[in-house]
């Protein structure tokens, strides 16, 4: 990731909260003879431990794809991204630009056994159930439990400890508060570009809670 003091970002609270915002990640390794491996999955912390370590699983094979457990892995997590037109800012000279968070993650994982794994996949379930109004647990009744016991065996989960890590978040803070401000507001209209998550994260860098607007 380029280097820009300006928009570095990326201590273990920052992390977190862009984590438990942001639940999916790109995980990439690099293997020895056949090169880069991407894939995609949903992601969460390990609440309990401390640092940053990641709970997460793959689908089978991808674990041989990315001979997980054996070297280090890329995870990839974003927050609000998009597009920034100059006509935005009122002044001239001005330039495109696009706003964003993300952090890079690395670590090497440390497989789960398939009862850790259930119990992960389990947790998980519940976290991004949780804001329905009636959730649909994964062990939830007796048929669900066992079709999920059966299914697992598809899935490696695995647990990393995040070792190092680079973060990032442009949101326009190299500009004046008048700018910022008619920014926000053509986020938040009508047209190709409206982006209402990113004018919240703009916002809250702008202006964190607590903070007197005045």
């Amino acid at each position: 990731m380029r280097h820009s003091p300006d928009y570095a970002a990326g201590d273990d609270e920052w992390v977190a909260a862009l984590v438990r915002e942001n639940p999916w990640a790109a995980f990439v390794s690099f293997v020895p003879g056949r090169g880069l491996v991407a894939s995609h999955y949903p992601v969460m912390l390990d609440e309990e431990a401390d640092g940053i370590v990641l709970l997460s699983h793959v689908g089978r094979p991808d674990e041989r794809a990315h001979e997980l457990g054996r070297h280090e892995l890329l995870a990839i997590v974003e927050g609000p991204q998009g597009y920034v037109s100059p006509g935005w800012y009122g002044v001239s000279p001005a330039v495109p630009t696009w706003n964003f968070a993300v952090a890079h993650l690395y670590g090497t994982p440390e497989l789960l056994s398939g009862e850790e794994n259930l119990a992960v996949l389990d947790r998980m379930v519940e976290l991004l159930e949780r804001p329905l109004p009636e959730p649909f647990l994964m062990a939830g009744t007796l048929q669900n439990e066992e079709y999920a016991r059966r299914i697992v065996g598809g899935t490696v989960g695995f647990r990393m400890r995040v070792t190092r890590l680079e973060g990032k978040e442009k949101m326009s803070q190299d500009k004046p508060a008048a700018v910022v401000d008619r920014v926000l507001e053509a986020l938040r209209a009508p047209g190709p570009y409206r982006n209402p998550r990113l004018a919240r994260r703009m916002e809250q860098v702008h202006r964190p809670r607590g903070t007197d607007d005045a």
